[in-house]
């Protein structure tokens, strides 16, 4: 009798822990399973690939990465417009390491000294090795062409003699000749490399650049009957960007009494065409007539701005 009362009671307890073995089993199939469901809807950066270069990753975390790196944080803000640039150096620096793999071009083995010897991390030393075993034979033989062409060059410059400016020309031709090599090397590297790019995604982390006035604003504030101070430029033209706070500050300060436009030249050819406009950023002032009084190539300074557009007509 007493055995088959043990019997009874032990039962239950097994069969409740069969049960809540169960139970967390299913909490924590349950678990995983939303887990890749939040993963699905909110993919992690470091598994969504970018683009694949001859079948390595670059993921949208690396280049994420590669941004928080570029400084001043404005140029930060134009290549989350146009990611493109920035990606593209990136393929070009897996490029080099996968050609420097190939030739057998390996970093130096890294010691406490080398901070102090070269700051470059291993990895770009690796691809710096492999463009001077390419391009820099070559590179000699042009620049020794190029040595009886200087010969022949007149100067003037100060009146000087040639053989005091020549050293200066030929370092200058031996620049140009070695980036022409190294533009065709890579050139030559990116041509011959299976790249795809998911252009959905890059279209996903790519920023909005800032809005930008038309033709048809210019046209109705010509008429307006008010001084008009159009900056013609382009998003991407670092100094044109860096007008950009301060003819905010001018349009809402003098929104009543004159009109600040932003014109993007490669949207608008036809106008940067008529207004003989040959550099960015060229700031052109008009008075109340519309008529042309004043234009500035490059950056101007807030006060200056003002003075200008009263000194044109514009009420104090």
């Amino acid at each position: 009798m007493d055995n088959t009362m043990e019997e009874q009671s032990t039962e239950p307890k097994g069969g409740a822990g069969k049960k809540n073995h169960h139970f967390r089993g299913h909490w924590s199939g349950c678990a995983c399973g939303g887990y890749s469901f939040l993963l699905f809807l909110y993919p992690n950066p470091s598994y969504q690939v970018l683009v694949r270069v001859n079948g390595e990753k670059i993921t949208v975390d690396q280049f994420n990465k590669e941004l928080a790196k570029v400084d001043p944080p404005l140029i930060r803000e134009m290549l989350r417009e146009e990611p493109n640039n920035l990606l593209e150096r990136m393929i070009v620096k897996t490029l080099l390491l996968q050609e420097a793999k190939k030739q057998g071009v390996s970093a130096p083995v890294k010691t406490y000294k080398d901070a102090e010897k070269n700051p470059l991390p291993l990895k770009n030393r690796s691809s710096l090795s492999i463009l001077g075993k390419s391009f820099l034979p070559r590179q000699r033989s042009l620049v020794r062409r190029w040595k009886d062409s200087i010969r022949c060059i007149k100067i003037e410059w100060r009146e000087k003699p040639l053989k005091e400016v020549a050293p200066a020309i030929e370092q200058y031709i031996r620049e140009a000749k070695q980036q022409q090599v190294i533009a065709k090397f890579l050139e030559e590297v990116r041509k011959n490399a299976k790249v795809d790019i998911d252009q959905d995604r890059l279209t996903k982390i790519t920023t909005k650049p800032p809005e930008m006035d038309t033709e048809d604003d210019l046209k109705k504030a010509l008429a307006g009957g008010k001084p008009v101070l159009v900056d013609f430029g382009a998003n991407s033209c670092l100094p044109c960007r860096q007008m950009r706070p301060v003819l905010k500050e001018v349009r809402i300060e003098y929104s009543e009494k004159a009109k600040i436009l932003v014109i993007d030249v490669y949207k608008n050819q036809n106008l940067a065409r008529e207004h003989k406009v040959l550099m960015l950023p060229t700031l052109v002032f008009f008075d109340s007539k519309g008529k042309e009084a004043f234009r500035h190539v490059g950056i101007l300074e807030k006060e200056k701005i003002v003075a200008k557009l009263k000194e044109i007509g514009m009420e104090t």
